[in-house]
């Protein structure tokens, strides 16, 4: 399974949702070539841009770097380190999915931002705090 949009959906919405006030990486530990078009067309749809980005490869660095990550089905394939807050979010994986699906995909994502926002932002460390979708 490659990424190609969930990450990066993720990022975009807690950036939003933030404020500015949590630093947002975005990486995947499969990265597709590009994103998918349906996630382009559906994070449009909200009035966010993703034309630009791309899926970056997951590496120890970003994982080293971040306070909170969130994972969306790498399993084994995700570094761990003491000391972060992990979650795990199981998602569907938007490649090739029509757009009617991708919002379903980026609804739930969407919801789940919502919380953890919430949850770094009620911490009073929260404009130190990093997360990596």
């Amino acid at each position: 399974m490659q990424n190609a949009g969930r990450s990066q959906m993720a990022a975009a919405l807690l950036t939003v949702e933030a404020k500015g006030r949590i630093r947002v990486r975005s990486a995947g530990s499969l990265p597709a070539a590009a994103l998918d078009p349906a996630v382009v067309a559906a994070m449009s749809e909200m009035g966010l841009d993703l034309t630009k980005d791309y899926p970056k490869p997951l590496t120890d660095d970003v994982v080293r770097a971040s306070d909170v990550v969130i994972t969306m089905g790498c399993g084994d394939s995700c570094p761990i380190y003491p000391g972060k807050r992990y979650e795990d979010w199981e998602l569907a994986d938007p490649a090739g999915l029509p757009v009617a699906a991708v919002r379903i995909v980026r609804d739930e994502i969407h919801d789940r931002v919502k919380a953890l926002a919430a949850s770094l932002l009620s911490n009073p460390d929260a404009d130190e705090e990093e997360s990596k979708a």
